[in-house]
């Protein structure tokens, strides 16, 4: 016997709900045929929310019983996820797509391959994402930062110099240009970052976020941030002995 499920979703010509398709799209794979009910109007949406008493769509009813929204079905399958839940997903997606970028371009180099050189733009093409994802909301990340770092929390300000410091001693690590600079910058935030994580974890034993990805991430603070530190830390001491 097919199983069927009925999908309020908004479709107008201004707006398609992407929790809507997506809705529909976990139905289907659960084995549902979708008695989809498009809402082609603002008009149509709001009368049909006063009706059944809801606030947002969409809306899905199985069996004449009201699921409710996206997270709502997924909750229903079983597939919910816990807001403050702790992911390491974002920091694992930045160290494998700088890992390949760095394989990839020590393999186009004029020249046989190099380990050692893939390596080291792995280290400095994470740096310089990091950086990006931390300066596309630095204030966002400056209230995570200064909740563990040791200097931030005596000097805000160093939360807001930091991700430009990880920033240039990136780009200037993957040119070999003014390594006087990009080395001291590295072992400057690498080794003042890689303390404070000691201190605050495994130290004072604090259940924090990391601000390695930028503020608004569930990446606990640990041992991921501590190797961030340590790598940022050994890149600019092999680039000064190199």
């Amino acid at each position: 016997m097919n199983k069927t499920a009925t999908l309020y979703r908004m479709v107008t010509d201004e707006h398609v709900c992407p929790f809507g398709i997506k809705s529909k799209h976990l139905l289907k794979r659960k084995g549902f045929a979708v008695d989809d009910k498009p809402l082609k109007s603002r008009e149509e949406a709001d009368a049909f929310m006063n009706e059944h008493g809801v606030e947002t769509t969409p809306q899905t009813f199985i069996d004449g019983e009201r699921i409710g929204g996206y997270d709502d079905l997924k909750a229903h399958f079983g597939q919910a996820k816990d807001e403050g839940e702790t992911s390491y997903q974002p920091i694992i997606a930045v160290f494998a797509m700088t890992a390949a970028m760095a394989v990839a371009a020590a393999w186009a180099k004029p020249g046989s391959f190099s380990a050692l050189q893939s390596f080291e733009w792995f280290i400095a093409f994470s740096m310089c994402v990091l950086a990006i994802l931390k300066l596309r909301d630095i204030s966002s990340f400056s209230n995570t930062f200064v909740t563990y770092d040791l200097i931030a929390r005596r000097d805000v300000r160093y939360g807001y110099f930091y991700p430009f410091a990880e920033a240039i001693a990136g780009v200037l690590m993957i040119a070999g240009a003014f390594i006087w600079l990009a080395a001291p910058l590295a072992l400057l935030i690498g080794s003042v970052g890689a303390v404070s994580v000691i201190k605050a974890v495994y130290i004072e034993k604090r259940d924090l976020k990391c601000a390695c990805v930028g503020g608004d991430s569930n990446v606990p603070l640990g041992a991921i941030s501590l190797t961030e530190n340590v790598m940022m830390v050994a890149m600019g001491i092999w680039m000064l002995v190199k």
